[in-house]
């Protein structure tokens, strides 16, 4: 990796900065003050339905139980309390900690149970204190669920405010190679990030002192590593990112012995696998030996089961209500043409594994011949895997794909662990070549009926943007993201039919 950032093409997505924002402190404080408040409410608001539930809907073994509303309007009160510094116990006040997805809903889980705990432990210590056991349950599941929607809808606000240049934490990248052009293109994706990438602290001794904008990247070169201090105290630099890759050993200590008395600046490592793997890292500690583990997988478990929970479920529902749609083409293909009602296409799935992907049969059973007949859709099939008007297709199999109902089947092939309802295309092994490096991504997560791809243009993409959209959703993958690609891109760009051939 010897290719220097001058010479590359990235455009810095960051926000205007000529319009005047309160300060980074400021914006924190104010976030962390709307999150108390808001907790605050859906906490009171939990404790009050868990009273509704109780004693209004009789919820209970025992309904000769009279309620005590000052009592029981004195322990929400107090609970309430509790709860605000049990959370914040939890550091779930901290901004480090705060807009974190799966692991913030997690800490807040763990916080709830506390307070729940904690009560039925007064109750054990203290028999004069009795209170209603489904209050207790009630309360505690209410306050797990509105505290998370409380910090899901700020999450959504933070992320929109990010874009008008709000909530960015000023950040310079070290190296100007390869990877560290490719740490700022998505670094530079505020949104997610949280970061506004001030520029570049070259390792190349022939820059210091010589500060110049980087051609064709919008970010400036602000100096070597000499001027990394005075680089860091202008621009007010949080986050200090290291391509590991540009920066030799002695160099890394430099930076570290000139980092480390600067309190308010994180220094972070890049794995230096940045553009060739997207599956986490860990750390272990083997003796007295920090070594980073390369995980297979890039979902987390968290991410993992809610995926597998969202896919078996849509799956086994679709499946069930679509029967008699399955039934009626298996009739209709049989009817059109001569062959087999399904066709198996050998894919690769996470990790390289090989299986049969189901598909409607769409194409005469002798297509090759006539697709033998035309030379020069034979050489536009090699080059782009794709034809608008393909000799092989059957006059079923063109509605089918024209409404991409022939990959219904692949339903099952979600039902067996193979695939995945939302995620990048599907790959023949001999087509994983074409993906160079980035079929080590790829094959991180299972393969997906509907994805990026389809909902950007199906084949109307050039075969470059296809495998770009498959990276971003790699890279960028989350629960919401494929919610929406799901549930709201997907089924438009079905009735549209584009790209769809």
């Amino acid at each position: 990796m010897t290719a220097e950032v001058q010479t590359g093409s990235i455009s810095a997505s960051v926000p205007d900065q000529t319009v005047s924002v309160p300060s980074l402190r400021a914006q924190r404080s104010a976030l962390r003050g709307c999150l108390v408040a808001g907790d605050a409410v859906a906490l009171a608001l939990a404790f009050l339905g868990a009273y509704w539930v109780r004693f209004y809907l009789q919820v209970t073994t025992a309904p000769e139980v009279v309620p005590i509303p000052y009592f029981y309007a004195m322990v929400a009160a107090v609970l309430t309390v509790l709860s605000i510094a049990v959370f914040t116990l939890f550091h779930l006040y901290h901004y480090d900690s705060l807009l974190g997805g799966v692991s913030e809903y997690a800490r807040v889980f763990r916080a709830s149970s506390t307070v729940a705990a904690i009560v039925i432990l007064g109750t054990f210590f203290a028999p004069r204190f009795v209170v209603s056991r489904l209050f207790v349950m009630t309360a505690w599941l209410l306050s797990f669920a509105l505290a998370s929607m409380n910090r899901f809808l700020w999450r959504r606000v933070v992320y929109t405010l990010r874009c008008r240049g709000y909530f960015l934490a000023p950040a310079l990248i070290v190296g100007t190679n390869e990877e560290a052009a490719a740490l700022a293109a998505d670094l530079s994706d505020c949104r997610s990030s949280g970061l506004r990438v001030a520029g570049f602290i070259s390792t190349r001794p022939e820059v210091a002192g010589k500060p110049h904008v980087a051609e064709g990247v919008n970010l400036p070169v602000v100096g070597g590593l000499s001027d990394v201090r005075r680089g860091i105290e202008d621009l007010g630099v949080e986050e200090l990112i290291v391509a590991i890759t540009a920066i030799r050993r002695e160099q890394l200590l430099e930076l570290c012995e000139r980092v480390n008395a600067l309190p308010n600046v994180h220094l972070r490592l890049s794995s230096g696998l940045y553009e060739l793997l997207t599956s986490g890292l860990t750390v272990e500690t083997k003796g007295l030996v920090p070594l980073v583990t390369v995980n297979k997988l890039r979902l987390t478990t968290g991410e993992f089961w809610s995926k597998a929970v969202l896919e078996y479920s849509v799956a086994g529902a679709a499946i069930l209500v679509l029967s008699p749609l399955l039934l009626l083409i298996a009739v209709l293909i049989k009817l059109d043409s001569r062959g087999p009602i399904l066709f198996r296409r050998r894919v690769l799935g996470v990790s390289g594994k090989r299986f049969d992907a189901f598909k409607f049969r769409t194409m005469h059973v002798n297509g090759e011949d006539l697709l033998r007949q035309t030379p020069r859709l034979q050489e536009q099939l090699r080059a782009e895997h794709k034809l608008k008007h393909d000799p092989r297709v059957t006059r079923v199999g063109r509605w089918l794909r024209k409404y991409s109902l022939d990959e219904l089947p692949q339903l099952f092939n979600v039902i067996l662990g193979q695939m995945s309802l939302v995620g990048p295309r599907m790959i023949t092994p001999e087509e994983a070549e074409k993906y160079g490096r980035h079929r080590l991504d790829l094959l991180t997560v299972r393969p997906g009926i509907t994805g990026l791809w389809q909902v950007s243009g199906r084949s109307d993409l050039s075969y470059e943007d296809r495998v770009h959209l498959d990276m971003y959703y790699v890279r960028n993958y989350s629960v919401w993201l494929d919610l929406q690609i799901l549930f709201v891109q997907t089924l438009p760009a079905i009735i549209q039919s584009r790209g769809a051939y």
